[in-house]
């Protein structure tokens, strides 16, 4: 009697698992600290549209840990909604690897668009890196392709990362696969157009709207003088069309007299 033909044990795997990444603290964290930015008026632009000025509000919020730090900005327009992916950037710190990461993936999606916000938050992130880390580095990340398909899109985001100092290399000749490579956290550079967009003390922000409403005031008391201005010359308009019509009248009342003189002599 034979034996029945036995299954062969499934064998082990020569590729070591990996292990999924611990979930990052903060999810819930929002900005607590708000301040006011200027948008100066700038032309209009041919793929913005106009670009009026306006007023922001930037708000951020920073947490500490042995393993993690984390700075959390945010963007927000008065009257306005943004999607949940749009004018919001996270900067990661890991004490223990000794690096920098920058949330989202996806890129800073920003509303207004070309208005300088981008190079803004950027730089108070490089600020906030560089007065404890600057020996740390910078995780390089992959760019979006879809920045890509315009090569004016593609250049101008080029530009924008070059400006703080992250090197961004392709490897295809399309420039269709893009990415920054890693960099030291003091090689970084903190600047952004002032002349674009400017920040608002409280106090800045009590003057300007304690001349704005002086002006509003002189405005009204201009328009009130326009208001009788024009209800004088209406007043003055109505008596002369009285007086024009009472001198029609009698015109033609001394016509028709001197016509019935004529006609009964």
């Amino acid at each position: 009697m034979t034996d029945a033909p036995t299954q062969d044990a499934p064998q082990a795997s020569d590729e070591p698992e990996v292990p999924e990444a611990a979930p990052l603290p903060w999810a819930e964290v929002t900005t607590e600290h708000f301040q006011m930015l200027r948008l100066s008026p700038l032309p209009t632009d041919r793929n913005s549209g106009a670009r009026p000025l306006r007023f922001v509000q930037f708000g951020s919020a920073e947490r500490h840990s042995k393993e993690h730090s984390l700075l959390r900005m945010d963007i927000r327009l008065p009257g306005q909604k943004v999607r949940k992916e749009q004018n919001h950037l996270d900067i990661w710190v890991d004490h223990e690897q000794k690096t920098l990461k920058i949330s989202p993936d996806t890129g800073l999606q920003l509303e207004p668009l070309n208005r300088g916000l981008g190079r803004f938050m950027l730089a108070q992130a490089v600020l906030w890196a560089q007065r404890k880390w600057s020996h740390y580095r910078v995780e390089g990340m992959a760019l979006q392709s879809k920045d890509s398909l315009n090569e004016d899109s593609r250049l101008r985001r080029d530009q924008f990362l070059r400006a703080h100092g992250l090197e961004v290399e392709y490897a295809d000749a399309q420039h269709m696969k893009g990415r920054c490579v890693e960099i030291a956290v003091g090689q970084l550079k903190a600047t952004w157009n002032t002349d674009k967009v400017q920040r608002m003390e409280i106090l800045d922000a009590a003057n300007m709207l304690q001349q704005a409403e002086q002006k509003l005031q002189e405005q009204e008391v201009l328009l009130r003088e326009r208001d009788e201005r024009v209800a004088k010359f209406k007043r003055e308009d109505n008596g002369l069309r009285f007086t024009i019509t009472c001198l029609v009248a009698f015109a033609v009342f001394q016509a028709g007299l001197l016509i019935w003189i004529a006609t009964h002599r």
